[in-house]
């Protein structure tokens, strides 16, 4: 195994030395391509195709099949030659020319003339290249050309007698030399981690990928669209703080050289958010990247992009109505549909999405009604009880939540808002009327999995700082996910905040559903991996 991994490695070797030197002569005979700084491309591939089709159903509209009934085989040849060439003269009397541009994925030389195929931005088209059409010299160099180069083709668009849409290259311009080998073209480049290193190499060789990379896209403009048409204002705020709040994770660290002082990477946009809602701007929202100092998982990556947006004078209801049809609406703009599929698993979001309080969804799935849970020591009971684990500083609210996670998210497949959350876990939430043990919270469930985290915002400067004083003395018992007290953050509060709604939640994960991606890697262009050496 070992030698033949050595000649292999030859073999490769000898590969990579063959096509510098054609970059080599190519060079000395005044032919460099890397001296070319533009090409005029007119037409990316689907477009070539689809107004030869267009044109094609007006020009032989009225052209019936040819009739080889009782014809013997070369008779049979003969006709639908002559009808090919009759079509071909009617479509070339009104020639479509583009000029494509991409990259070469195949090629087979036939003496005088050869076929190879382009690869763009929008897919891949057949070049017919013959050496009467593009000059002895140029048909020279196209045949010393490797899988892999960038070629500029012009010429004009036709079918072949095999019935596929096709370019005949009336010029090849070599764009781009490539000096590496592309891995084989039908096993592609599956090995997982050298997709997420080199994603440059899958986005050419595995189309899906490419199109989940374009659907990412529309995602992000969907929201925007939706939000900038509710009359949202997108804004940016720091990702260099000095204190990192609005979550609870364990912050990245780094230091300020030119201000001698150590800063934060930021873990949420929340903070920053509210202020400018203080500062009278009534609707904002930020898609930015944070950075969370956790695990890596199929779901998680400690940098991923999160869209946080806060709205004056309405609360958690007011974040229900908005959520539910922005989600709709981005659905419908990406996917056609309102109706999703996920590994398998149809999820519709066309319908009204389900509203249940944290303690019903517990009663219905774990069949524990909380309101009966009269105390923490109850609660400890009950956790031991059904063989949750909780650790010594979990509070009655606390279980609960953890009452939620193991026996209530993997039943939560449909859109389900679930609402009303212990204050425990919630440190930056409005408490409920006639019931300070809960806050005005929800969070948006799909698939089993948490896509979306909303509150009727804590605006209560009094309370806000209590909130956080109960913070540190969990940070100072060792929990390195605590907040901490933010005193800019409190004098805006006390300088006055409106009654206010506020939503997060994970791009990265909305992408995974709706591109259905099994893992938050294949929709982040450059995953964070460990390093290799």
């Amino acid at each position: 195994m070992g030698e033949n991994n050595q000649v292999k490695e030859q073999d490769v070797n000898q590969l990579l030395k063959v096509r510098r030197e054609k970059l080599s002569a190519l060079q000395e005979a005044g032919k460099d391509p890397f001296t070319i700084t533009r090409y005029d491309v007119t037409h990316h591939t689907d477009e070539a195709r689809a107004l030869y089709e267009e044109l094609e159903t007006k020009l032989l509209a009225d052209r019936k099949p040819v009739d080889t009934t009782g014809m013997d085989e070369a008779a049979e040849k003969e006709a639908k030659k002559a009808d090919y060439n009759e079509r071909r003269e009617i479509m070339d009397a009104q020639p479509i020319r583009v000029c494509i541009a991409g990259r070469m994925m195949f090629k087979r030389v036939m003496g005088k003339a050869s076929f190879c195929n382009i690869q763009d931005l929008k897919g891949n088209i057949q070049v017919y290249v013959a050496r009467d059409a593009i000059g002895e010299e140029s048909y020279g160099d196209f045949k010393k050309s490797d899988i892999g180069d960038i070629y500029g083709v012009k010429g004009f668009v036709f079918r072949t007698m095999m019935g596929e849409i096709s370019i005949h290259a009336e010029e090849m311009t070599l764009l781009s030399k490539s000096l590496q080998i592309l891995p084989e073209k039908y096993h592609g480049l599956t090995d997982t981690d050298m997709r997420y290193r080199q994603r440059y190499t899958d986005l050419i060789m595995n189309a899906e990928v490419k199109d989940t990379f374009v659907k990412r896209s529309k995602i992000l403009t969907a929201i925007r669209k939706y939000l900038d048409g509710q009359g949202f204002m997108e804004v940016e705020t720091p990702m260099l703080v000095a204190n990192a709040g609005g979550a609870a994770a364990r912050p990245f660290e780094t230091h300020f050289n030119a201000l001698n002082e150590d800063f934060k990477l930021r873990i949420s946009l929340e903070l920053y958010l509210k202020r400018l809602i203080v500062g009278g701007l009534e609707k904002v929202y930020e898609i930015g990247r944070v950075f969370r100092n956790e695990g890596l998982d199929t779901r998680h990556n400690p940098e991923f992009t999160l869209m946080e947006l806060y709205q004056a004078y309405t609360d958690y209801n007011g974040m229900m109505d908005l959520t539910e049809n922005m989600y709709r609406y981005v659905a419908q703009e990406v996917l056609g549909t309102t109706t999703i599929v996920y590994n398998g698993i149809e999820m519709d979001l066309g319908k009204p999405f389900e509203r249940i309080t944290m303690i019903d969804a517990v009663k219905k799935y774990a069949g524990v009604d909380w309101n009966d849970v009269k105390d923490l020591d109850a609660a400890r009971a009950l956790a031991k009880e059904k063989h949750v684990e909780f650790e010594d500083r979990h509070k009655k609210g606390d279980i609960l939540n953890l009452f939620f996670e193991e026996f209530v998210e993997e039943h939560l497949v449909q859109p389900t808002f679930v609402m009303d959350h212990p204050i425990e876990i919630s440190p930056l939430t409005k408490k409920k009327p006639g019931n300070p043990d809960y806050v005005e919270r929800f969070e948006l469930f799909m698939n089993g999995w948490e896509m979306a985290n909303a509150y009727s915002e804590l605006n209560d400067p009094i309370d806000q700082r209590e909130r956080f004083k109960a913070q540190d003395a969990l940070a100072e018992a060792g929990d390195d996910e605590a907040q901490h007290t933010d005193e800019d953050f409190l004098n805006a509060l006390e300088i006055g905040m409106p009654p206010t709604g506020g939503i997060g939640y994970g791009i990265d994960r909305l992408c995974m559903l709706l591109t259905d991606s099994p893992a938050i890697r294949d929709v982040l262009l450059f995953p964070t991996l460990k390093s290799l050496s």
